[in-house]
C-alpha cells in the first residue's frame, strides 16, 4: 500500500516524537490485562452490522435511521434488527469484538448501500448512542459540512459531559470534517503497526491518535472478509481498546480515558525529562 489515508502522514516516515504520559507503572498491564469488554456498551454508527458474521458474534440490539421528509426531522427511527446495506459496518464491529470480545455491541444504521448518508442522520445517530448510555461510539464516517460543525459540536459535547466517548476517524482525504476535529472526541488516522494493539499518539494534533489501519484483513458482507486502508478501520481498533480499559475501570471518564489511551501510546514515556 503506497498511498496512505489524509492524516497518515503524522504516524510514518520516523516523524513521531516522544510524548511525556501518565506515571502509571506497567500502564499497558493496569490498562488491560485480564479485560474482556465485558459490561461495556459499543455504538458502531455506520451502515449497520451483521451480526451473524462469525467474526461478529451477535450484537445486542440496535437502530436504523432512515431519511423520511414526512416525518418530524426529515428522519424516521426504526428499532431493532437491521441489515449491513455495505459490510463496512460489520467491519468495524469484528474489529472490536476480536479485541473486546465480550462488549456488548449495538448497529445504529446512518448509512446508505452507497456509504453515503445525511448530515441529520448522524447527528442523531449519535444523539441516539448517548441518549442509550453507551460507553463509546465508534463513528468511522465523518462530515465535511460546515452547517453541521455546531449541531455535531453540541452533541460531541453533550457525549464528553455525559460520559461517552465518542473514538471518529478522521477522512481519508485531506480538509476538515467532523466530529474528528473536535477535542472532546478521540480522532484517529491509520497507521502501520505491530499488531492490533499498537497506538502512536500524535503531539500535533487534530488528529491525536494512529492506529492500525493499512492492509487490514476485515470481515465483509456475505459472511466474507477483504484486504482494505483506511482511517475508518483504525478507528475500531481504538474503540476496542478503550472498551477494554472501561471493563477494568468503568469509572474513567472520556477525559482520562483519552489520558490512558495516551499513556499506553507507543511513543509515551512516563518519565520527565
Amino acid at each position: 500500500m503506497n498511498v496512505l489515508p489524509a492524516w497518515s502522514a503524522a504516524f510514518h516516515g520516523g516523524q513521531l516524537a516522544t510524548v511525556l504520559s501518565l506515571p502509571l507503572p506497567d500502564v499497558r498491564d493496569w490498562a488491560f490485562a485480564g479485560s474482556t469488554g465485558a459490561g461495556v456498551k459499543v455504538a458502531v454508527v455506520d451502515s449497520g452490522v451483521d451480526g451473524g458474521h462469525a467474526r461478529v458474534g451477535g450484537i445486542s440490539g440496535g437502530v436504523a435511521l432512515e431519511v423520511d421528509t414526512s416525518a418530524p426531522g426529515g428522519f424516521r427511527v426504526v428499532p431493532g434488527p437491521h441489515e449491513d446495506l455495505v459490510g463496512h459496518g460489520t467491519a468495524c464491529a469484528a474489529i472490536i469484538r476480536s479485541l473486546a470480545p465480550e462488549a456488548e455491541i449495538y448497529s445504529v444504521r446512518v448509512l446508505g448501500a452507497n456509504l453515503k448518508g445525511h448530515g441529520a442522520l448522524l447527528h442523531a445517530g449519535i444523539a441516539w448512542a448517548v441518549d442509550q448510555g453507551m460507553s463509546v461510539v465508534n463513528l468511522s464516517l465523518s462530515s465535511k459540512s460546515e452547517k453541521l460543525f455546531a449541531p455535531l459540536h453540541e452533541v460531541a459535547d453533550e457525549a464528553y459531559f455525559g460520559g461517552t466517548l465518542l473514538v471518529s476517524a478522521a477522512n481519508n482525504q485531506p480538509g476538515p470534517t467532523y466530529p474528528s476535529q473536535y477535542s472532546s472526541v478521540v480522532s484517529v488516522a491509520a497507521r502501520r503497526g505491530s499488531g492490533p494493539m499498537s497506538l502512536a499518539y500524535n503531539p500535533r494534533p487534530p488528529v491525536e491518535f494512529g492506529a492500525h489501519g493499512i492492509d487490514v484483513d476485515v470481515a465483509w458482507s456475505g459472511g466474507g472478509s477483504i484486504v482494505a486502508t483506511g482511517n475508518s478501520f483504525a478507528a475500531p481498533h481504538v474503540t476496542g481498546m478503550a472498551a477494554l480499559v472501561l471493563g477494568k475501570h468503568p469509572t474513567l471518564t472520556p477525559f482520562q480515558l483519552k489520558s490512558v489511551l495516551q499513556a499506553v501510546s507507543d511513543n509515551a514515556d512516563p518519565s520527565p525529562t
